[in-house]
This record gives C-alpha cells, structure tokens and sequence, in this order.
C-alpha cells in the first residue's frame, strides 16, 4: 500500500513539474513581445495626453465612438484599471456607451496583446482579435442604447456623484501645482517630448508600473495554462466543447467561452496562455475569441460593476457583454472560414519545452538588455527631471496622474493616489501595509513639497500656496485652499475648522 502511495505522489509530483516546465515555456516564448508590447504601451502612455476624453464622448455616435477606440488602444490593458478610467469618464459626463467602448478597446485593441497572441498561438488569431474588436465595439454602440436604459443609466450617475472625489467632498473646481505642471507637460511639442529625458523616464516608469500591476494576472495565468495543458485530457474538452455538430457547435463554443472566462477570475494579458491551452483542448476558434474578449466579464469586475453601477445595470450590461463577444467570436469565426484562414491543426503541445539557440532566445536576449534600460530609467527618474504630475499607487504599482486619478486618500500625513477604487478600496482596508513605507515615491513626493505646501483647514487637502484656489486672513494667519467653496465655507465659521487644529499657514 505504502509503494503504491509512494508511486502515486510520485507521479503526482512529476505532472506538477510538467506543468510548470511547460508554464515556464510558454512564459519564454513570449517574453520578448511582452517586453516590445508593454514599452509601447508606456511610452503611449506618458506621450499622449487623455485630459480631454470626457470632453469628448459626449454620445455614442460614429466620431465619439472611434474616439472611445483610439484613446482605449493608447491605455492601460489592465481590466482593473481599465473598468476605473471608464467610470472616471462617465462620472465626468461622457456617455456611458462610450465609456464602456473605450473599456472594451483597452483591454482588447493594445499591442501587446496581439503581439503575444502571434507568438504563442498564430497571426490568423491576432488578425481576428482586432477584427473581433472592431465588431463588438460597433455590436456595443448599436445595441447598447436600446439595453441599458437611460433611466438605470442616471441613476448610476447619481449613484457615482459626478464630480466628486472618493470622500464625497467636491473638488471639480481645484486648482493645483500638479494639474498645472500637467497642463504643461501636455502642451509641450512632440520634438520636445522625444527628447526628454524626463518624458522617457516617465515612459519607462508606466512600463515598469504596468508590469508590476499585471504580474499576478501573468503569473496565474501561465501557471494554469501549463497545468490545463499537461493534466487535463482531451475527453474532457470534448465534453465541454461540442464538436462535430455545424454551426451548433460553433454557437455553444462562442457562448461557453466567457463562462470559462467568469470563472477562471484571470483577466487581461493573463488569460492569453490559457486560451492557447483551450484552443490546444478543442474549442472552437471563434469560442477562443470570445474567451478572450471575456476578461471584461471575470468574476471580480462583475463585483466592481455592480459596486460602481448598481445591481440592476450591472446585469444589462454583462447580459450585453456577453452577447456582444458571444456574436463577434462567431462573426469571426465565419469570415475566417470563408476565407480558409481558420489553422487546421491544433497544436500538441503549446511551447517547446527546453532551450533552444534561435531566433526566439536572440530576441529575449536583446529585449532583456532593453528591459534593464526601462528599469534603470525608472529607478532614476527623479534624478532624471520626471515624475511631475504623478504618483504609484502603493497597492498595485501602476503609476497614475495626479491630476485625473480615479481615488485619492489621506493617511498619516501623507497622499495617495491609486489606479481605482478596487486598489483604494485594498488601501482602506490595511492602510499601514501600503503606506509610506511601502510606497517610497509617494511619501518622496509628499517629503519633496510639504515644506512648500499647506493644509486646508476645511477638507484637509495639501495645497500649493502659490497656485491656491482662494486665500483668506484669520487673526493675522493666511489659509489657503483648494477650491472657493471651501474658502466660502471657512468665511462663515473659522472656529469650527480652526479648533483643536494647527493648519498650515504662512504669516
């Protein structure tokens, strides 16, 4: 019994190994790609300035709706991040179609994740991808007005309380050292930009910040393709993925593949190897489109929709997502077969599984050297004239404007600025594991201008003296702050914001 035990863990233990061998295949495959694709990223990021998208989705029509696609290609592919800039903007006022348009092209539409998509499983599926996007985002634009319906739609914008920060206190109206050194930098040319250094470590520092927001998300998302891959035999995926029934199996593969997506709760770049290793297991090809459009809709973001939106439009929209995937996926797939560019055979395994002299190994030699690079412009970038107008998030990492960020807390004496609710959220929770300790370029940056800043005494903002919104006398002290309704509301009882406090304040 006890050998039969021993083989047993034995060989349990070898299928572990082949696993992560293969997990750590798929990973080196597509290192160099995911290095090109989150530079570009970065550098996207930092050179292109989002200040005006509010402004400009004002509806789901044509020209708003390419708008939402453009500015979501030049964003963040975290879905966490993603699914808080898109509450930002319709909490600003954009149509919440279009909001939802730009979300869909942020995790869908970006250039890494075509990349790592012809590397690890074809060209035909990185052209389907973004033709799939193209279709659901028209799908979205044309069916979404008649779904979510605007009386649910207004009541989540009163929900959210446009124009106010996470504590409820408005501050549409601030004016800052940050926001203006923002403006700035945004107005700069483009021959200027390029040749800062300064802009290129902001560049590399949006790189370095998204590779560390994504890392989990990557980590889960290799590991269980490599264990889906080795462990999982191809009897099961015949009894989850029909096969051998026409177009019916086509419509059961396109539909199954987001409940797959709910479920595995991986999302972005992450879900990636795991479509590969599916696509391995017999799904379709248009059910591995949809599946991969479905990060939108893993269990975690549907919790943060219905926190932001409410339970009622939460359900509208994820029916709509799903059926929006669902269609484009099997779109995809019949154009594709029409035209004979659907693989005919699948592969056996996803990666090769040892090292190999190629042209592979040359290219994750090289773009390990350029990953260096970022890091050490990052590490640097203070010394190198960047970081104005920004801060990371001491949750996840990802850098953020300090002027547009989805939340903002206080603690200690210090700001922090995170990539969205789900992180401040995190940060209220154990505000002593993330703070200034943790989070060495927040607490720089609150060190750097603390002694030039001042407090005001009715929110408790930090403000610049030199660019405060209003500047009121008490007894001989000056107060400054953030916004004229605060002003407004010292003017009427300075004692009840002045009692038990020393506000910052210059004579």
């Amino acid at each position: 019994m006890s050998a039969l035990l021993a083989l047993s863990a034995g060989g349990a233990i070898a299928d572990v190994g082949r696993s992560l061998r293969e997990a750590f295949f798929m990973f080196w495959e597509t290192l160099w790609p995911l290095v090109l694709g989150f530079g570009l990223s970065g550098a996207v990021q930092a050179f292109v300035s989002h200040e005006q998208m509010e402004r400009n989705l004002p509806n789901h029509r044509p020209a708003a709706v390419a708008r939402a696609g453009i500015f979501g290609m030049v964003s963040s592919s975290c879905s966490y991040a993603a699914s808080a800039m898109a509450k930002s903007l319709f909490q600003k006022g954009a149509d919440f179609t279009s909001a939802m348009i730009f979300m869909f092209a942020s995790t869908n539409l970006v250039v890494e994740l075509g990349i790592v998509l012809a590397i690890l499983m074809g060209w035909q599926f990185t052209v389907a991808e973004f033709l799939g996007g193209q279709i659901m985002i028209v799908l979205l634009a044309v069916v979404g007005g008649l779904v979510l319906r605007p009386d649910l739609v207004e009541a989540a914008r009163r929900r959210l309380g446009s124009g106010r920060n996470d504590t409820g206190h408005d501050h549409a109206d601030m004016s800052g050292v940050t926001e203006t050194r923002q403006a700035e930098l945004d107005e700069e040319p483009w021959r200027v930009k390029l040749t800062s250094k300064a802009a290129w470590a902001d560049a590399a520092s949006y790189t370095m910040a998204d590779l560390t927001m994504l890392r989990r998300e990557m980590v889960i998302g290799y590991a269980v393709a490599g264990f889906l891959a080795v462990l999982v035999p191809n009897s099961v995926w015949h009894t989850v993925f029909l096969s051998g029934h026409g177009w019916g199996t086509s419509v059961e593969n396109v539909l199954v593949g987001p409940v797959i997506a709910f479920l595995s709760f991986v999302c972005s770049i992450g879900n990636v190897p795991m479509a590969a290793a599916l696509w391995k297991g017999g799904i379709s090809f248009g059910g591995v489109i949809s599946f991969i459009f479905a990060d939108l809709v893993a269990a975690p973001l549907v919790l943060i929709y219905r926190r932001y939106y409410g339970g009622q439009l939460t359900l509208r929209l994820v029916g709509l997502f799903w059926a929006v995937m669902a269609a484009a996926g099997l779109v995809v797939e019949r154009v594709f077969s029409a035209a004979d560019l659907v693989p005919r055979r699948r592969p056996t395994q996803i990666a090769a599984t040892s090292f190999h002299w190629n042209y592979t190994t040359f290219l994750n030699i090289v773009f390990i050297v350029v990953f260096a690079l970022l890091y050490w412009l990052y590490r640097n970038r203070q010394r190198l004239g960047g970081g104005a107008g920004y801060a990371m998030d001491p949750v996840c990492g990802m850098q953020v404007r300090i002027s547009n960020a989805p939340a903002h807390r206080r603690h200690a004496h210090h700001e922090y600025w995170f990539c969205s609710d789900h992180c401040a959220s995190r940060f209220d929770r154990d505000p002593a594991r993330h703070g200034s300790e943790s989070s060495p370029e927040n607490a720089n940056h609150q060190r750097m201008e603390e002694s030039e800043m001042a407090v005001d005494p009715v929110c408790g903002m930090t403000v610049d003296p030199a660019t405060a919104a209003a500047v009121r006398t008490h007894l001989g002290r000056n107060y400054f702050f953030c916004a004229p309704g605060c002003a407004e509301a010292f003017e009427a009882e300075p004692d009840r914001y002045l009692e038990g406090s020393t506000p910052e304040s210059q004579p």
